[in-house]
């Protein structure tokens, strides 16, 4: 317990400390107009209260991603915990300010129209890699909640579960059409807010409880082969399977849809870079949480051989919580989703619309943009459904896919820093971090059996080499920056 509650502490010193380090880095201009303000539509460019934006970023960022991830990376040991820490701190909050920060200083831009701004020759790629990786958001957050939702109100039965998916597939496309104060801007603060609620009651009823679970002292080796998981390393796939909860390329997706509704940037730090901090909490509490169910004689006390992340999170739920927890984990597993999963489907059709110059201000041309996109998620829908390991392949390959971006926007960061700073060091802030996620996402592929599938324990060259590789480019595009200026 005393390595969770280092961890914490690290964690909101890193947002006192090294926020304000990268929030005077980018240059935060209070005076300056934003968009939210110059731009007002009434659609997707709505000023609204700064604790309001927050609340809606940490949602939209958070989804079941610092619960799921968070009980599935447990599992490797305290070395979660690390990752939870460095990762939300130098790498994931610093995407995550920046997207949203370069997204207001132009204009709104979403994630491809800010990456093709600064990389040339980027922008049409770019648009069909974030518009497939929204779209399987998209179908991943339809179809889990509507399994969870099936089980509970029919046993789980196939004819349940197409109904509760068909639903919330109704609820995506209005959410995705009507302006984003109507409905978004009214009940995800809500749901943040219980989101917040079942993670601090869980940390409560941990401080009561202080578990026997396992400390940074006595050893970062892996332990998931002790709980049943064979055949993944620490590197690289603790780094791929707990993303959201330390750093995450569909973060960068959500955070232009706050910076059309922020009034001022000085809120920056706290929306952008203050959410992701939170998201790191959320995950850590969750991370200790499992750590107990896994390592300290959870599971047998809740009853369970073997249990799934959603189990964990209803077992433990119900077990501390009560009727209490049944019902927050009902809105902590079922909500969570559902609301990552709209916002998903709207940054998609701003993508596409921003992309070919589609102004957004009549119904007319929402639904014009929002047709294909919907087509696009039924088809997904019903691979998913159709195909018995279909849910388990999208969301492979929507792991890889989310880290692959999280690198694109760090390179992006980059090269910006490094037009700011021709003669700087500031590019190293979001430089290192790229590199070492480049190194994670390409070893990943190699070593993923459902990519290249070569040995895993090639990984402790490999890491290595596709590191150097990444920092050859990095020191290549500085230096010929640097020569020509």
């Amino acid at each position: 317990m005393f390595s969770f509650l280092i961890s914490i502490a690290v964690l909101i010193i890193g947002y006192l400390i090294y926020g304000k380090v990268v929030e005077k880095i980018f240059g935060a201009d209070p005076a300056r107009v934003t968009p939210a303000v110059s731009m007002r539509d009434g659609v997707d460019y709505v000023p609204m209260p700064s604790w309001k934006v927050y609340m809606i970023q940490f949602l939209n960022i958070a989804g079941t991603g610092p619960i799921f991830g968070a009980i599935m990376g447990a599992k490797f040991g305290p070395s979660c915990y690390l990752w939870i820490v460095l990762g939300s701190i130098f790498a994931g909050a610093v995407h995550d300010y920046f997207s949203g920060m370069l997204s207001i200083r132009k204009g709104g831009a979403t994630y491809p129209e800010i990456i093709g701004s600064e990389i040339k020759g980027s922008r049409l790629l770019i648009l069909f890699f974030t518009t497939v990786l929204l779209l399987m958001v998209g179908t991943v957050f339809v179809y889990s909640p509507a399994l969870i939702l099936g089980d509970i109100a029919g046993n789980g039965s196939p004819d349940h579960v197409l109904i509760w998916a068909l639903v919330i597939l109704g609820y995506y496309i209005i959410a995705t059409l009507l302006p984003i104060d109507k409905l978004i801007g009214r009940i995800y603060p809500l749901f943040a807010i219980a989101l917040l609620f079942m993670a601090v009651s869980m940390m409560i009823c941990l401080l009561v409880k202080w578990p026997g679970i396992p400390e940074f002292w006595d050893g970062l080796q892996n332990r998931a082969a002790s709980v049943g998981v064979k055949g993944q390393n620490i590197f690289p796939c603790l780094f791929i399977t707990v993303a959201c909860g330390a750093v995450s390329g569909f973060h960068a997706t959500q955070s232009p849809l706050m910076a059309r509704c922020l009034k001022n940037e000085k809120m920056g730090r706290p929306i952008f870079f203050g959410a992701m901090i939170t998201e790191g909490i959320v995950a850590l509490i969750w991370a200790a949480v499992s750590s107990y169910f896994f390592f300290d004689g959870g599971m047998a006390e809740c009853g369970l051989e073997s249990a799934s992340a959603p189990q964990v999170v209803t077992a433990i739920s119900k077990h501390w919580l009560g009727i209490v927890g049944s019902i927050l984990a009902i809105l902590g597993v079922v909500a969570a989703p559902i609301t990552s999963g709209d916002t998903a489907l709207r940054g998609a059709r701003l993508n596409i619309a921003d992309f070919f110059h589609v102004k957004q201000d009549k119904i007319f041309k929402r639904l014009m943009i929002s047709i294909p996109v919907f087509a696009g998620v039924a088809l997904l829908l019903w691979f998913n459904i159709s195909n018995k390991d279909g849910f388990n392949i999208i969301w492979r390959y929507f792991g890889l896919s989310n880290q692959t971006l999280a690198v694109f926007f760090l390179a992006t960061i980059t090269v910006w820093l490094v037009r700011k700073y021709p003669r700087g060091w500031q590019f190293l802030i979001s430089g290192i971090p790229a590199v070492f996620m480049f190194s994670v996402c390409m070893t990943f592929f190699c070593v993923d059996k459902t990519c290249l599938g070569l040995p895993m324990e090639w990984t402790a060259w490999m890491g290595p080499g596709w590191a150097a590789v990444a920092a050859v480019i990095l020191v290549i595009f500085v230096v010929k920056h640097r020569r020509s200026h």
